[in-house]
C-alpha cells in the first residue's frame, strides 16, 4: 500500500490496535489499571510472553537497551500470555517479573483474551504501535530489536513533526525489594567442606551457604548484572545458573544472559571466562572451536561426564560440551546432540531433538537431562545416542504417576542421582519432586507443596531442594514411601486455526528493516524447515528450504495435527560504500494447531517481520 501523494517513502500501513484486556491485570503500575487511551501519544511495544519460553526471556535482554535509550518516548508492555497452567497463577507471573528484572508494565492475561485480539501466533512476538494507536509492525521471534531501533527514531522524527508524540515519564513503577538472603535461586551443589554453592540468580550473585543451608558464609560477584571477570567482590554475573565442580576444586557456572560458562576458584574466590564470547549464538555461526572464540546461547546447567563439562544449552535446545584440554588456552567447545529444531525426537546425538533442556546429573553409564518444555526426563548414553524416559512432547503435560510411557511432568527444570540408581526430578510447574526408576520403569511423587522446585542436591539421607520461588533451600528425607496424589493431565490449549484439507500455502512474511537487504553475499540468506505432528498430517512441503513461501499438502483423513515451523532471515546493511555492514539474524518457531474442515482457509501467513499485505487496511 503506498501514498497518493509524491513522498518518496511508502506509507506504513497502520491497523486500529485493539484494547488492552487481561483478567490478571496490570503488574509494575503501582496497581493502576491502564486502556491504550492512557497511553495514546506514546510509541508502544508489546512483547507477547510467557516466563517458561527461554526466546522470551531473549527478547526481554534485547530490548533492555532500547527500553533504557528511549525512555520518554516508549512504553514497553509485557503482555504475559500462558502456555503452561502454572503460567496462569497470577502469583506465578508475579514472581517471574522480579525473577527476570523485567521494568516495564506488564500485563497479566491468563485466558489469552489480548493474545487472540492482536491474532498472535507464536511466542514471543513484539507489536509496535504508534501515538495515534494504530498497529504499525509485528515482529516474531529474536533478532528485531535493531529493526525496533530504526522503527522508533521515525516514529519520533513523524509524530514530533505532526504534533502527536507526547514525552514525559511512563508508567513504570518499580516493586518494594525483598530482604530475603536468596532471591530466585536456581541451581546448588554440595562444596567438599560441607558447605553449599547457589546460584542466587536474581541478584546476579553466587552464594555459599553453611552446612544447615541456611547461614551465609560468602558471596560472589557484585550483584549488579555485567560481564566481568575479577575478585569476588568485584566479578560480574548476570543471572547464573548451573554449577558444576571440577576435579581440580574449581567450580564451572553456567553464566545464562552472558551466554558463557565462567570458573571460581573456591580458595581465592576470583572468577574467569572459560567458554563463550559474552554474545549470543545465532544460526550460521561455528558450533565448535577455541572455547572463548565461540559464542553460546543461554547455558542453563552443566555436568561434568566423561572427562568433559556437559551443557544444558536452552536458547538452542541442545548439548554442548567444554573441553578444558589441559591447557586452558587450548581448551574447545563444540555441539554434542540435537539439531537446533525443537521437540522431542529421539536417536543419535546428531539427530536429536530437544527443548529448551535446563537440568544435568551424570552417572556413569548415563547424562540425565531435564527437558524442560517438552515436560521430559531424557537420558543420552556412552554411544551418545538420546532416549525418552518420560515425556510425549510439546503439548502434553501434568502431574500423574504410574508407568513411564503415561507418566506426566510439567515444565521440570533439574534432575539428581540416587544412590540407587534412580533419579529425583524437580517438576518446577507442578511444586514437586519426583522419581523415575529406571529398573522398574515406574514415576512416583516424593514431595509436594514445594514452590518452583529448580534443584535438588544429595546430603546423605536428606534431598535439598532448592525452592526458586520461596527463595530458599528446603531439606527433606527421603521418603520410603511415594506421596500419593491426584492424576491430572493437561494439553497447551490454544485456538487451532481452521484450514482446508489439501494444499495449503505457506507464508512466512519478511520484510527486511528500513535501510538493511537480505545478505545473500554467501549464499539464500532464508531458511524454512516444516515438520508436523502427527507426521501423518503432511503428504507433502515438510523438510528444509530456503524459499519462505512453500505449499504444503494436508493429509484429508488427518482432521487435526500441529505444523511445527522454524524460519530464519539475515540482513544487513544497504550500503554499498561500507566494507563491513552490519548484519543481523531474524529467527522464530512456530508449533500452529490445524483443524482441517472444507471451508477452510487455504492460506497460512506467519509473520516473521512487518505486515501481512494481504491483509493490510488502514483504519
Amino acid at each position: 500500500m503506498t501514498d497518493a501523494s509524491p513522498a518518496p517513502t511508502p506509507r506504513r500501513a497502520r491497523v486500529r490496535a485493539p484494547q488492552l484486556t487481561g483478567k490478571g491485570g496490570w503488574l509494575n503500575t503501582g496497581e493502576k489499571q491502564y486502556t491504550l487511551a492512557d497511553l495514546r501519544g506514546r510509541i508502544v511495544i508489546l512483547d507477547f510472553w510467557t516466563f517458561c519460553c527461554i526466546n522470551c526471556l531473549h527478547v526481554l535482554d534485547e530490548l533492555r537497551e532500547l527500553e533504557e535509550k528511549h525512555r520518554d518516548t516508549v512504553v514497553i508492555i509485557g503482555v504475559h500470555s500462558p502456555k503452561f497452567v502454572h503460567e496462569a497463577e497470577h502469583q506465578a507471573v508475579v514472581d517471574a517479573v522480579e525473577r527476570y528484572g523485567v521494568e516495564h508494565p506488564v500485563l497479566d492475561d491468563p485466558e489469552l483474551a489480548t493474545w487472540k485480539q492482536y491474532a498472535v501466533r507464536a511466542w514471543p512476538t513484539l507489536v509496535v504501535i504508534d501515538p495515534e494507536g494504530y498497529v504499525v509492525a509485528q515482529h516474531a521471534g529474536e533478532g528485531h530489536a535493531h529493526a525496533i531501533e530504526r522503527l522508533v527514531a521515525e516514529l519520533e522524527t513523524e509524530h514530533t513533526a505532526k504534533g502527536t508524540l507526547r514525552r514525559g515519564d511512563g508508567p513504570y513503577v518499580p516493586p518494594e525489594p525483598e530482604p530475603t538472603v536468596l532471591r530466585f535461586p536456581g541451581k546448588a551443589i554440595a562444596l567438599p567442606g560441607g558447605t553449599f554453592l547457589v546460584s542466587d540468580t536474581t541478584r546476579h550473585q553466587l552464594v555459599e551457604l553453611a552446612a544447615d543451608g541456611e547461614g551465609v558464609v560468602r558471596r560472589i560477584g557484585s550483584g549488579a548484572r555485567g560481564f566481568g571477570d575479577g575478585t569476588a567482590d568485584s566479578a560480574s554475573f548476570n543471572e547464573p545458573q548451573g554449577l558444576a565442580l571440577l576435579d581440580d576444586g574449581s567450580v564451572v557456572v553456567a553464566d545464562t544472559v552472558n551466554h558463557a560458562l565462567r570458573r571460581l576458584d573456591l580458595t581465592t574466590g576470583a572468577v574467569t571466562t572459560l567458554a563463550g564470547t559474552g554474545r549470543q549464538w545465532m544460526q550460521g555461526e561455528p558450533t565448535s572451536g577455541p572455547a572463548r572464540e565461540v559464542s553460546l546461547s543461554s547455558p542453563w546447567d552443566v555436568a561434568w561426564w566423561r572427562g568433559k563439562v556437559w551443557i544444558a544449552m536452552a536458547g538452542v535446545h541442545q548439548l554442548w560440551a567444554y573441553d578444558p584440554a589441559g591447557d586452558p588456552t587450548e581448551a574447545t567447545v563444540a555441539v554434542t546432540a540435537g539439531t537446533t529444531n525443537e521437540g522431542l525426537v529421539d536417536g543419535p546425538g546428531a539427530e536429536a531433538w530437544f527443548a529448551q533442556p535446563s537440568g544435568l546429573a551424570a552417572t556413569a553409564d548415563r547424562l540425565w537431562l531435564a527437558d524442560s518444555e517438552t515436560s521430559a526426563l531424557r537420558w543420552v548414553d556412552l554411544g551418545g545416542a538420546v532416549h525418552t524416559a518420560v515425556g510425549t512432547g510439546l503439548f502434553d503435560f501434568g502431574h500423574r504417576d504410574g508407568a513411564a510411557e503415561q507418566a506426566l511432568l510439567q515444565h521440570p527444570l533439574g534432575v539428581t542421582a540416587l544412590p540407587d540408581g534412580s533419579v529425583a526430578i524437580s517438576d518446577t510447574y507442578n511444586h514437586a519432586l519426583r522419581r523415575y526408576d529406571p529398573a522398574t520403569g515406574e514415576v512416583t511423587t516424593l514431595a509436594t507443596d514445594l514452590r518452583e522446585p529448580s534443584d535438588a542436591v544429595l546430603v546423605g539421607d536428606d534431598i535439598l531442594v532448592v525452592e526458586s520461588a520461596r527463595h530458599r533451600l528446603t531439606r527433606l528425607r527421603l521418603p520410603e514411601e511415594a506421596v500419593r496424589v491426584e492424576s491430572v493431565a493437561h494439553r497447551t490449549q490454544r485456538a487451532a486455526t481452521e484450514v482446508a484439507p489439501g494444499e495449503l500455502e505457506l507464508d512466512v512474511i519478511f520484510r527486511a528493516p528500513a535501510g538493511q537487504k537480505l545478505d545473500t553475499r554467501y549464499g539464500p540468506s532464508t531458511r524454512l524447515l516444516v515438520s508436523a505432528t502427527p507426521p501423518e498430517l503432511l503428504l507433502g512441503g515438510e523438510g528444509a528450504g530456503t524459499d519462505l513461501n512453500r505449499t504444503l499438502t494436508l493429509d484429508p483423513a488427518v482432521t487435526e495435527g500441529v505444523l511445527h515451523v522454524s524460519a530464519m532471515a539475515a540482513s544487513c546493511d544497504d550500503d554499498p560504500s561500507n566494507e563491513y555492514p552490519a548484519c543481523h539474524v531474524h529467527q522464530q518457531d512456530w508449533g500452529v494447531p490445524v483443524r482441517l474442515t472444507e471451508g477452510g482457509a487455504d492460506r497460512l501467513p506467519l509473520v516473521l517481520a512487518g505486515m501481512d499485505d494481504r491483509d493490510d487496511q488502514d483504519a
